[in-house]
């Protein structure tokens, strides 16, 4: 197979010339142009994105990352950064993380090595320092699901604090006072913040936190499952449960239907994020609508302006979540 370097010798040219003509470069001549493109025409060569961009320093593409591409809420973020990459004549190229910091390094560094025009970056196990130090270097790169201050201007967020007190308030009003809550044992914001949110709807409804009704786990069905085991086996008494996401919901309710616990009549469950499981478990789940799609439509029009030189900041950068009302919840029952 033919390559850029075979051309420009056929040719007689630099590889900066081969480079210009594939770019249309208006600093191509018109002798350079027949030359390589008679060469081109001889070798069968096709060029390829790295040719094009040694000029131009433009790939056409986006790079996202995030945890692992396989979770539908991750599916439906790089799905909403591609629809509005392609309407603006780009590709996207994808990292998984996987929340580990060697992995989510590697991947932004093989995404900006790809001369991406533009970076949509969800990180979690990555430092402040070390996001801002990337930022730095490139001036189109936005922060997705999480906020840092020195880069608040490029950080597209979601108000967790709140989705959780949300939740938990819903609980309240309809009546339950034992409130267990279902996290993440990664140790990131979100988790924090949907705790801290969760603890205080508690407080202020004159309620105490207590530990003991605290479970942490994977941030899945399994771990859904294992943390309402641990929860039963810990024979604490509670009537309602906060989960991380919608995943761990669908794994308490297993459990808890396994067990013969009805939900809701013996235990209501709240979820977070809205994914389609939440409308395919019985019965539908209550839960927390994460506005993931908008989030990243709203991060990739930023980082495609920014690639531009624009610095207009966008009128919402951090996100309120908002409740949605199915049938996991029901009234506490009265003994």
């Amino acid at each position: 197979m033919s390559t850029i370097k075979d051309v420009a010798k056929e040719a007689g040219v630099s590889i900066a010339t081969v480079s210009r003509v594939i770019n249309k470069s208006p600093n191509a001549s018109e002798q350079s142009i027949k030359a390589v493109t008679e060469a081109m025409k001889k070798l069968s060569y096709r060029p390829n994105a790295a040719a094009k961009a040694l000029v131009s320093q433009n790939s056409a593409t986006i790079g996202v990352l995030v945890a692992d591409v396989s979770d539908p809420f991750f599916g439906t973020l790089t799905q909403a950064v591609d629809r509005v990459a392609r309407a603006a004549g780009k590709h996207t190229l994808i990292g998984n993380g996987y929340h580990a910091p060697r992995e989510e390094q590697e991947s932004i560094d093989l995404l900006i090595n790809n001369r991406c025009d533009a970076l949509i970056i969800h990180s979690k196990a990555l430092s402040d320092e070390t996001l801002i130090s990337y930022a730095e270097e490139v001036k189109s790169l936005v922060l997705i699901n999480r906020h840092i201050e020195a880069l608040a201007g490029r950080c597209i967020s979601l108000d967790n604090f709140r989705g959780a007190y949300l939740a938990t308030e819903f609980l309240i009003k309809h009546g339950h006072t034992k409130i267990a809550l279902i996290s993440s044992n990664h140790d990131i914001e979100d988790a924090h913040e949907r705790k801290k949110g969760f603890e205080a709807a508690l407080r202020d409804n004159n309620i105490s936190p207590c530990e003991r009704m605290v479970e942490l786990g994977d941030p899945s069905s399994d771990g859904g499952e294992e943390a309402m085991t641990q929860l039963l086996t810990r024979s604490v008494e509670f009537t309602a449960v906060v989960a991380y996401n919608d995943y761990m919901a669908a794994g308490a309710m297993s459990v808890a239907q396994e067990n013969g616990i009805n939900v809701p009549d013996d235990v209501s469950i709240v979820g977070f994020d809205d994914g389609l499981i939440a409308r395919y478990v019985y019965p539908k789940l209550t839960t927390i609508r994460y506005p993931i799609k908008m989030m990243a439509e709203q991060a990739t029009q930023l980082a495609l302006q920014l690639s531009k030189g624009l610095s207009d900041v966008p009128e919402i950068m951090q996100f309120t979540p908002t409740l949605v009302r199915r049938d996991s919840v029901a009234p506490v029952r009265k003994k």
